[in-house]
């Protein structure tokens, strides 16, 4: 069940999905294991922060309640907030909730959020499901400025072999210049974000353009033989070559 709310300039976005692991293993990758679905992050300078605007942890009950938030000037505040249940069968129940500042209100910044969430959250248990515990190495790649064009993410779609019409659990054989040519899984397929998923990665394409931004790409390497600079490389030039 989803619910949206905006009052103001704020906004409030609330999600519940089953999880295809334990609470415990959720709950860790939330806390823990950020590198493999999210982007990493300073979760040991977190738990030691007082300090409002560098975020600090507001709810702590392991393996089922955990929430953060960050304030800042002029009534900004951020809050992430996420309570599990175990389920039979190791699955579980996660209610996460994302309340804060529309920081745009001339853009529909709640709508943005609420995709986004669907497309992490989606990931998170693509990461639970298949690298449970392990921690990756995160590579974050934005496209050019012409990326920005309304139908900048038909190019992805493209060069993907993909299609409007392309459902998840589809393969796709994919070749970019540099990389040994690969078959994925679609684990994800929607007008404006783009999930891959292989043995050793997960790759995520976010149609930002959707939202007055550029497309942008991250992959979580979980095979340490690859070098992750390398890789960032190639599909930054794959990236940019789509809008030449």
């Amino acid at each position: 069940m989803d619910a949206q709310t905006n009052t103001e300039n704020t906004f409030k976005v609330v999600v519940e999905r089953e999880m295809d692991a334990p609470a415990q293993v959720v709950f860790d990758a939330i806390t823990l294991h950020t590198s493999g679905w999210l982007w990493p992050t300073d979760f040991q300078a977190l738990q030691n922060s007082t300090a409002p605007e560098e975020g600090v942890i507001t709810a702590w009950d392991p393996p089922h309640h955990y929430a953060n938030r960050m304030d800042g000037p002029d009534g900004f505040f951020n809050l992430l907030d996420h309570t599990l249940e175990d389920r039979d069968g190791d699955m579980s129940l996660l209610r996460y909730i994302h309340h804060g500042v529309n920081l745009d209100p001339d853009r529909n910044q709640e709508d943005a959020v609420q995709q986004h969430t669907d497309f992490y959250l989606h990931t998170l248990n693509e990461y639970v499901r298949h690298f449970p515990g392990l921690d990756a190495a995160f590579v974050d790649i934005q496209g050019p400025a012409a990326s920005s064009s309304p139908d900048a993410f038909d190019r992805v779609r493209d060069a993907l072999g993909l299609t409007n019409s392309s459902k998840t659990d589809a393969t796709v054989h994919v070749t970019v210049p540099g990389v040994d040519p690969f078959a994925a899984t679609v684990d994800y397929a929607t007008d404006n974000f783009i999930g891959l998923r292989t043995d050793t990665a997960l790759y995520r394409f976010f149609g930002r353009n959707a939202f007055g931004a550029v497309v942008g790409m991250t992959i979580h390497v979980f095979d340490p033989a690859d070098d992750a600079v390398a890789v960032s490389s190639v599909w930054q030039k794959w990236l940019d070559g789509l809008y030449a």
